[in-house]
């Protein structure tokens, strides 16, 4: 059976933690900040955790774990 491959939109956007947790980063951050408030741009600065109903996916599009 051949090698499976990642899809190569997870490789640049996901990052698993020690856990086995998904990471990603917070959507909405890269322009029109102006019309958001403080409170938003502080809570979505870093990375959060990807919801558990969506990991399962995400996961089968990396057959073989990421790096």
């Amino acid at each position: 059976m051949p090698k499976l491959k990642t899809k190569s939109g997870v490789k640049k956007r996901f990052k698993l933690t020690a856990t086995g947790l998904l990471k990603h980063g917070v959507a909405g951050k890269r322009h029109r900040l102006l019309h958001h408030n403080g409170k938003y741009i502080r809570q979505n600065r870093g990375t959060k955790v990807l919801a558990k109903a969506d990991t399962a996916a995400v996961k089968a599009w990396a057959p073989y774990g990421l790096r």
